[in-house]
């Protein structure tokens, strides 16, 4: 009765089970809803645009208004790249994205190659538009970075196996881990996509937090045009606004291939017109907005960042990995014992919470990934306890 891109109902794992059973407060080191933790507030400029926006007319438009898509432009043009407004679409939100842009490049069946380790959402995303995913392995040997030639190796895999890869997936800086992706491996991806037929999703969500990036780090991969690639933004990390459902792609590549992108996409947003009329009228001050918002959150990742490596001292048993985009960080330690064992533990012996490395597809144990998000005082006294519990854990 049911379609198979649907999995069945699931028993819940040992963590989920926990939690449920918890009757006392703990201290949730996971928390990565920028609305909930507590920020400096901002002014009320994009908030009065919202509610002074002129919606009672509805005039769609497939690609999103006109004026919004400008809008994101100028954002693109703040972050020093040119961005013709006629190739951005938006949608409701990244996620509606990546489903738009598997529909455009993918056959139910056909294969999507995305980092592992990396988000765990890819996952159900590929599922419900009946696509494969299959992982390429980031370098941990230099920072988790990304090598072309890694992907290259996937692709010769699947292709003995019979399988045509539509896409190839980056997160870029990547979450969890924060690296980006150098000038020569796009180049380099790009040719190959444009050689073997795939095309090339950058998710960037985490644009605007990036810290330590390098002059040969790319920081938005559809300013690139050798290949078919779409560079994935929205409000949800930009302006700290999840709530308000919109985000964008932006297009690249060669003719014809990217007029024939843009017509289709164009088509398949014809068939949803799915972004709200309010939110596209105040989407240029949303915008505008949104600068003082990113310094707000870069200021509370650097301070609990700051917190984070006080704790656990550089050369110990326990190591903060190196951090240079998002808004996560990593701890690598010893396996003592299973990531799982490990975060119950953690959760019911001293009242804090993590998660584990294995739901972002770590290649092997131990790790800890915890958002640098939650106000100050509460992240300090989290990590205290953390530190604490892994000090008398693991080895010095």
């Amino acid at each position: 009765m049911f379609s198979h891109r649907i999995p069945a109902p699931s028993g819940t794992n040992l963590l989920t089970e926990a939690l449920a059973a918890r009757t006392e407060s703990y201290i949730d080191l996971t928390v990565s809803n920028p609305t909930t933790v507590s920020l400096p507030a901002a002014d009320d400029t994009g908030w009065n645009a919202l509610a002074a926006a002129p919606a009672r007319v509805y005039a769609p438009d497939p690609k999103g208004l006109r004026t919004s898509r400008q809008a994101v432009s100028d954002y693109y043009a703040r972050h020093g790249v040119a961005a013709n407004p006629e190739r951005i679409l938006l949608t409701a939100s990244s996620s509606e994205a990546y489903g738009w842009l598997f529909k455009l490049l993918a056959d139910p069946g056909d294969a999507i190659l995305v980092p592992a380790p990396s988000y765990p959402l890819l996952d159900a995303l590929a599922e419900l538009e009946a696509l494969e995913l299959h992982r390429y392995s980031l370098s941990m040997e230099d920072g988790w970075a990304l090598h072309a030639s890694a992907i290259e190796a996937a692709l010769d895999r699947l292709d003995l196996a019979g399988k045509r890869v539509a896409a190839v997936v980056l997160v870029n800086p990547n979450n969890p881990t924060g690296g980006s992706i150098a000038q020569a491996e796009l180049k380099a991806l790009l040719r190959l996509s444009h050689e073997r037929n795939f095309g090339v999703i950058s998710d960037e969500v985490f644009l605007d937090y990036r810290f330590e990036s390098s002059a040969e780090d790319v920081a938005v991969a559809a300013s690139e045009s050798e290949g078919l690639v779409f560079s994935l933004g929205g409000l949800s990390k930009a302006a700290a606004l999840p709530q308000l459902k919109l985000g964008w792609i932006l297009a690249n590549g060669p003719e014809p291939h990217l007029s024939q992108a843009l017509s289709r996409l164009e088509w398949i947003g014809d068939a949803y017109l799915s972004v709200g009329t309010p939110v596209q009228q105040a989407l240029a001050q949303l915008l505008e907005a949104s600068d003082a918002t990113a310094q707000r959150i870069r200021e509370r990742i650097a301070c609990n960042r700051a917190a984070l490596d006080a704790a656990f001292s550089a050369g110990g048993a326990v190591s903060v990995q190196r951090m240079t985009g998002g808004w996560s960080a990593v701890l690598r330690l010893p396996a003592v014992m299973t990531e799982e064992r490990l975060v119950i533990m953690l959760l019911e012996r001293h009242d804090v919470l993590v998660h584990p490395g294995y739901f972002f597809e770590f290649p092997f144990e131990a790790f800890l990934v915890l958002s640098l998000l939650p106000e100050p005082g509460e992240f300090a006294r989290g990590i205290a306890r953390l530190a604490a519990a892994l000090g008398a854990l693991v080895p010095a």
